[in-house]
């Protein structure tokens, strides 16, 4: 979100929380990428706020209602508010429990297997209109296929995107996996470490899919722990998920922290060929010395 933007996105996560009795005396900004993530003190409540036009909220909302109903390891709606979306001055704003964080923070590739499988189990259970993990495929295609969209991808790159989203996209979809209602970027970054043990956040990318694809999204050490992986699958997921992540990074207008720096690193590592690193793993060189 554009820092000119932001005072007024707190302003509409305040007045949400105000708006039922909560008390709200300061904010303090948690993250900001494609949405702002606000907490709201002294009530201590999450929020997350969106441009009105760039949201999903309404089906992040409905999605995390029925999985804590299945008692999958989701992020809890705020119980002290009616579970909707309110919209305040062009935004839109949800209001979520927030978790003291633990210390040591990390989760143990173990622990985080666990719950990531306990989520899938989870959403077996739901039957719930998701786009598929090729359309988000489509999204990444059609980027890199627009000049304007990507002015500054290179020749070369672009056609090395390209290349690779195709042809992965295809061996994949002629495999003819087992698909399942997927959280679609179950990364470290989504997921919190509480005294309740892990919990996913962020679902508005959740997408249908062989499990697989979440799990090229998270550490080699948490794949070891999580059973009857398809490792060819995976593997082939693995470059499919860094292609796609580096299309989103030459997005003009992509908000993502040092968007074009990611993006050129993930076009190195693709160029360089299989076996493809974890996501993980190229965003530890860039934070690096």
């Amino acid at each position: 979100m554009q820092a000119s933007v932001v005072p007024r996105a707190v302003a509409a996560a305040m007045s949400a929380a105000s708006a039922f009795g909560l008390a709200v005396h300061d904010a303090v900004v948690l993250q900001n990428s494609n949405r702002l993530a606000v907490r709201l003190v002294p009530c201590d409540v999450l929020a997350r706020v969106a441009p009105l036009a760039q949201q999903v909220a309404q089906f992040e909302v409905e999605l995390a209602r029925r999985l804590a109903e299945t008692e999958s390891p989701v992020g809890a709606l705020e119980p002290r508010a009616e579970p909707r979306v309110y919209e305040r001055d062009g935004f839109v704003v949800t209001l979520w429990t927030y978790y003291e964080p633990l210390t040591p923070r990390e989760v143990s590739p173990a622990d985080y297997a666990h719950a990531l499988h306990r989520l899938h189990a989870g959403m077996r259970k739901l039957d719930v209109a998701t786009p598929h993990f090729t359309d988000r495929v489509s999204e990444a295609q059609h980027l890199v296929a627009s000049r304007n969209l990507t002015p500054a991808l290179a020749d070369a790159d672009r056609e090395l995107l390209g290349n690779t989203l195709r042809s992965l996209r295809r061996t994949i979809v002629d495999r003819g996996a087992v698909e399942q209602l997927l959280h679609g970027e179950p990364h470290p970054g989504n997921v919190l470490s509480t005294k309740n043990g892990p919990l996913f956040i962020d679902l508005e990318t959740c997408c249908r899919g062989p499990v697989e694809f979440d799990l090229a999204h998270v550490p080699e050490e948490v794949t070891e722990h999580y059973p009857d992986v398809d490792q060819g699958l995976l593997d082939e997921y693995r470059g499919l998920v860094l292609a796609m992540v580096a299309a989103w990074r030459w997005d003009a207008g992509d908000q993502f922290p040092n968007g074009p720096r990611v993006g050129r690193e993930l076009v190195s590592t693709l160029r360089r060929g299989p076996p493809w690193p974890t996501l993980d793993v190229v965003m530890g060189r860039l934070a690096g010395p």
